[in-house]
């Protein structure tokens, strides 16, 4: 039998598929009208965002932004080999700028999304009182205009997984799903490790924040109401 090793974790997995249900959630809410549910779908991407973030900084070997987003040199070399190469421990150096670049969209996104006004001024995100009506409507435009890149590099992002998996022949599907892949031979690599502890600190301290983001920073006292 084949000999795994694991190269995803947990967090990063649960990331991965919450992310893709959620956006998909957003969009139809969007579409739909349905803005309350939008709103809330947006700030639990806020928070699985902002997890990434931290996750990519204090996270396990392959969820570290140090490990996977490399020079243009090394992207290069890859770009030129890429379906000669053997399996690569996490991101490989061209997925790892597309996951960068996907995430500083989204990042745009939901920040556009928290401060965005409707052409009605009816519908708004919590943090749209610290802009005037004209700023929120610019967010707005910011929003749309994120939300088609975010569709763009989605689309590369699933016709890359395509080609490796039905033309180069590695799944990278079943590793996102399992957390492990096939050791190939002669390969070292140790499974990746990760400290529930440090994610669960990370996941508190960000869902506080976006807790205080979805009341736009107003905290009234009972006395105050």
């Amino acid at each position: 039998m084949t000999e795994k090793v694991r190269v995803w974790d947990v967090p990063v997995r649960l990331f991965h598929w919450s992310l893709l249900g959620l956006f998909t959630f957003s969009w139809w809410s969007g579409e739909n009208h349905e803005m309350e549910w939008h709103r809330q779908s947006g700030l639990l991407i806020v928070a699985l965002l902002l997890f990434r973030v931290f996750w990519g900084l204090a996270g396990s070997r392959t969820a570290r932004f140090a490990q996977f987003v490399k020079g243009p040199g090394e992207v290069l070399a890859y770009a030129r080999k890429a379906s000669d190469e053997h399996a690569t421990d996490g991101h490989n150096p061209l997925g790892g700028w597309s996951v960068a670049a996907l995430l500083l969209v989204l990042l745009t996104l939901v920040t556009a999304g928290l401060f965005s006004v409707d052409v009605d001024g009816l519908e708004s995100g919590p943090l749209a009182g610290f802009l005037s009506f004209d700023g929120g409507r610019a967010a707005a435009e910011i929003h749309e205009i994120a939300f088609k890149a975010a569709l763009t590099l989605i689309g590369l992002h699933v016709c890359a997984i395509g080609y490796y998996q039905f033309l180069v022949g590695r799944d990278l599907i079943g590793p996102m799903i399992t957390g492990r892949r096939d050791l190939e031979a002669g390969e070292t690599i140790e499974s990746v490790r990760w400290s529930p502890l440090r994610a669960l600190i990370g996941l508190v301290v960000i869902l506080a924040l976006v807790w205080a983001i979805s009341k736009g920073f107003q905290f009234a006292s009972a006395g105050d109401v």
